[in-house]
Parts: C-alpha cells; sequence; structure tokens
C-alpha cells in the first residue's frame, strides 16, 4: 500500500462517533462490503453511494469517539475512504484504525482550512499534507512500524508476515 493519498475532501464535525459512523442496526454483519453500504448513512444520507474510491475524511475533534466497535473503520475503510485526517481521534478508534489497515492522521485546526469536495494530498511517509490552495502542512510521519502494519493491510496481515522472518513472531 502506497503511504501517499491524493483525494476528494469529505468534511465532518467534532465528535463524530462510532454509532454516526456504522449505526448499531448494522452490526449484525462483519462483512466489510455491507457495513460500507451504510457508512454514515445517518448523518449524511446518500454517503456511501457518491464516494469516489481515494476520498479523504477530513474532521474536527474527537473523531470515531463512543463505542469500542471495529466495524466502524472497517466501514470507513471499504467505503472506498484512503485516508482519515481529524484534529484529534478517540484512541481506541486510533487504535482500530490502524489494527485494520485504515491511514489515518492527526493535524491541528485543519477542518477550517478545508472545503467539501477540496482536493488534497497526504504523505504519511514524508509527514506532508497540501491543501488546494498549494499551502503545505506538516504532520507526524508515521514510525515505521505503523507504516508497516498499514501497508500490509492491518495487525494481523502484519503479524501473518512476520512469521518465520529473523525476529518476527513465532
Amino acid at each position: 500500500m502506497n503511504m501517499r493519498f491524493t483525494g476528494n475532501v469529505y468534511l465532518f464535525g467534532n465528535d463524530v462517533n462510532t454509532d454516526e459512523i456504522i449505526p448499531a442496526r448494522h452490526l449484525t454483519t462483519t462483512d466489510p462490503v455491507e457495513l460500507a453500504r451504510h457508512c454514515m448513512e445517518d448523518v449524511r444520507p446518500g454517503f456511501p453511494a457518491a464516494v469516489l474510491p481515494g476520498s479523504i475524511i477530513v474532521a474536527g475533534r474527537n473523531f470515531g469517539c463512543g463505542s469500542s466497535r471495529e466495524h466502524a473503520p472497517i466501514a470507513i475503510k471499504a467505503a472506498g475512504i484512503a485516508c482519515v485526517i481529524a484534529e484529534s481521534f478517540a484512541r481506541i478508534f486510533f487504535r482500530n484504525a490502524i489494527n485494520i489497515g485504515l491511514p489515518i492522521v492527526e493535524c491541528e485546526g485543519i477542518s477550517g482550512q478545508v472545503a467539501e469536495g477540496d482536493r488534497i494530498d497526504v504523505d504519511l511517509k514524508l509527514g506532508t499534507l497540501v491543501l488546494a490552495s498549494g499551502q503545505r502542512l506538516s504532520i507526524t510521519p508515521f514510525p515505521a512500524f505503523m507504516e508497516e502494519i498499514v501497508k500490509q493491510g492491518g495487525w494481523m496481515p502484519y503479524l501473518l508476515s512476520a512469521r518465520g522472518k529473523p525476529g518476527g513472531a513465532s
């Protein structure tokens, strides 16, 4: 997986919770395709059908708050979102996103610097974010181990790829 993403922005506010990302009534499945069909449907009707593959969610503070459900980042990733950028994330959402290979990054003040539909470029390896205006922001690059987890598609594929390698999982 590439660690650079260029896509159109879908803008959300503060305190987007996991029940808004994937409503509880759809938690009877773990099928990513089915979860994607219902991603953000209550807060933004038509969102799953409108998402262009490679798009980027930009949000305010505390994205992914609420209950600890892995379904939320799975739904976002399966909907075609390449990356989520927020001013801050709920810690459990951050962990769940990395564990399933969804690239996410914190960027203070980002929600006030972009508009819905802007085309932006984020490079997690270099730690850069280029806005539609051409303004370049610095973000904290992913540590090598997190980059590798995301590149492998999540924690489990990462662990399985490490088997048999010197110093790898046994």
